[in-house]
């Protein structure tokens, strides 16, 4: 994505509203077997401040099953952990998904390679919500 640092996270441009992007993210989360844990409007709350900002949002998701054993392994990465997907609009209109590269929180935490396969699938999760 243009403008933004190569600072480990991945940016997916979405064809879909900021919204929409976001419920296509939930369903697929959910179908995938894997719980919501919170979702935060940023945008929203900056509204209720009196504040205006680009409409931008949060879910945060995972499951015990895939992300104790990173824990255990490294537990640094918890700063991390839950998975987090950033969805929010820029100056242009334009939509994007942007996520923590799990590359790059293997190599910030030194996840055992073995274990990197807990957290990869969030790179398809997100490719597909925003097609």
């Amino acid at each position: 994505m243009p403008g933004l640092p190569n600072n480990g996270m991945i940016h997916l441009g979405s064809v879909h509203s900021v919204l929409e992007t976001l419920a296509r993210l939930e369903t697929i989360i959910q179908g995938k077997g894997l719980t919501i844990l919170a979702k935060i409007d940023h945008s929203g709350d900056a509204a209720k401040a009196g504040l205006s900002m680009r409409p931008t949002q949060l879910i945060i998701f995972g499951n015990a099953k895939s992300g104790t054993p990173l824990m255990v392994a490294s537990p640094s990465i918890a700063i991390d952990l839950p998975l987090k997907a950033l969805v929010w609009e820029d100056d242009d209109g334009k939509v994007w998904l942007s996520y923590n590269s799990p590359d790059y929180l293997k190599e910030r935490h030194a996840i055992p390679d073995n274990l990197l396969q807990n957290i990869a699938g969030i790179g398809p999760i997100c490719a597909e919500a925003v097609r």
